[in-house]
C-alpha cells in the first residue's frame, strides 16, 4: 500500500511538472519577438551589403571591358568623378595630370569607394523591392525585375537629374555625353548591377529564428 501511495504521488508530481513546463513554454513563445509580415529593416540592411558586392561586380566588368577596348581601366570612375571634380577628373592618371596635391591614384581609389558606396545605397532599395515582389519566384522573374530597376535608375539618374544638374553646377555634362561615356556602357553598368542583385537576392532572404523545443534540446544533449 505504501508503495502504491508513493507511485501515485510520483505520478501527480510528474503531471504538475509537465503542466508547469507547458505554461513556461507558452509564456516564452508569447514573449519572443516576431517580425511583421515584411521585415523592411532586415531587407534594407541585407540590400546594403549585397549592393556593395553588386557594385564591385559592375566595376570589375567595366575594368575588363575598358581594358579590352584600349581605354583606361578605371574610365568609369574618372567619368563618375566629373560630378565633384569637373572636367579635370578626365585627366586623372594621364600625362597631363590634374595638378591636385593628392595623388591621382589616391583620388581614383576614393572614387572607387564612392562608387561602391553608391551601389550599397541603391542595393538597399533594389533588395527591398525584389524581396517584396519576387520572393519565391524563379530566377527569370528576378532577372526581369533587375532589368527594369537597373534601366529605371539609369533613366532617372542620367536623363532626369544629371543631364541638367551637372551643367548647372560644373558647366558641363560629361556623364551624359555619349562622346565621353557611351549610353550603352552606362546602361550596361546599371543592368549588370541589377542582374547581380537578382542573382544574390536569395542570400538576403529573411528566415525567422526558431527556438529549439525541449525535445530537440534533449536530443542534442
Amino acid at each position: 500500500m505504501e508503495s502504491d501511495d508513493r507511485r501515485r504521488q510520483l505520478d501527480a508530481l510528474r503531471r504538475q511538472v509537465a503542466s508547469l513546463e507547458a505554461e513556461m513554454s507558452a509564456v516564452n513563445a508569447d514573449s519572443q519577438w516576431q517580425a511583421g509580415k515584411f521585415y523592411t529593416g532586415f531587407y534594407l540592411t541585407a540590400g546594403f551589403v549585397l549592393g556593395g558586392i553588386a557594385a564591385m561586380v559592375s566595376l570589375l566588368v567595366n575594368v575588363v571591358g575598358a581594358t579590352v577596348v584600349g581605354r583606361h581601366p578605371l574610365e568609369i570612375i574618372r567619368v563618375y568623378l566629373t560630378f565633384p571634380l569637373g572636367e579635370q577628373a578626365l585627366r586623372l592618371a594621364t600625362a597631363e595630370g590634374t595638378g591636385y596635391v593628392i595623388d591621382d591614384g589616391m583620388i581614383l581609389a576614393l572614387g572607387c569607394c564612392l562608387y561602391i558606396g553608391t551601389g550599397m545605397a541603391l542595393g538597399s532599395v533594389f533588395h527591398v523591392v525584389m524581396a517584396r515582389f519576387t520572393t519565391g519566384s524563379a530566377l527569370a522573374v528576378r532577372l526581369m525585375w533587375g532589368t527594369v530597376l537597373g534601366g529605371a535608375v539609369w533613366i532617372v539618374n542620367y536623363y532626369l537629374i544629371l543631364s541638367w544638374l551637372q551643367p548647372a553646377l560644373f558647366g558641363g555634362n560629361w556623364i551624359t555625353d555619349s562622346a565621353v561615356l557611351p549610353w550603352w556602357v552606362a546602361l550596361g553598368t546599371h543592368l549588370v548591377f541589377g542582374w547581380t542583385m537578382a542573382l544574390m537576392a536569395p542570400f538576403g532572404a529573411f528566415v525567422p529564428y526558431q527556438r529549439p523545443t525541449e525535445q530537440e534540446s534533449a536530443i542534442v544533449r
